[in-house]
């Protein structure tokens, strides 16, 4: 089976090389995903807004691979202050509802100080 690779319209992606996703062998692996708006390449300043972009940006990929949310059995969360987590839970319990993925949340610097989380994932392909 080919591999698929998903780009997005990330300014990141073609300066560093990678692709928001690439479908491999029954699974989709999302590069870490950031929310900032990639029509106006801004990031907001709240981490919860910066968090419901990223998810969308991952459910946009996903949808792209033929997976979605719920296909989802990874998630790693980085963000510089883990203070940040905690107000991005409701976006995630929804975003995820009754197929919670393994998770894991690791406090680490991001490439732009303006951005306050980077959700990556993994999913199999119904």
């Amino acid at each position: 089976m080919p591999l698929k690779r998903i780009p997005s319209a990330s300014a990141y992606e073609p300066k560093i090389g990678y692709c928001r996703a690439v479908v491999a062998g029954g699974w989709v692996h999302v590069s870490g995903t950031t929310g900032n708006d990639h029509a106006t390449m801004t990031t907001p300043e709240s981490v919860v807004e910066q968090c419901e972009l990223a998810l969308g940006h991952i459910a946009a990929a996903l949808k792209t691979a033929g997976a979605t949310m719920a296909d989802v059995v990874r998630v790693h969360y980085i963000l510089p202050d883990r203070d940040d987590f905690e107000p991005c839970w409701p976006q995630l319990r929804s975003a995820f509802g009754d197929n919670p993925p393994a998770a894991t949340m690791i406090e680490a610097g991001l490439i732009d100080p303006a951005m306050k989380i980077e959700i990556e994932v993994t999913a199999r392909l119904p």
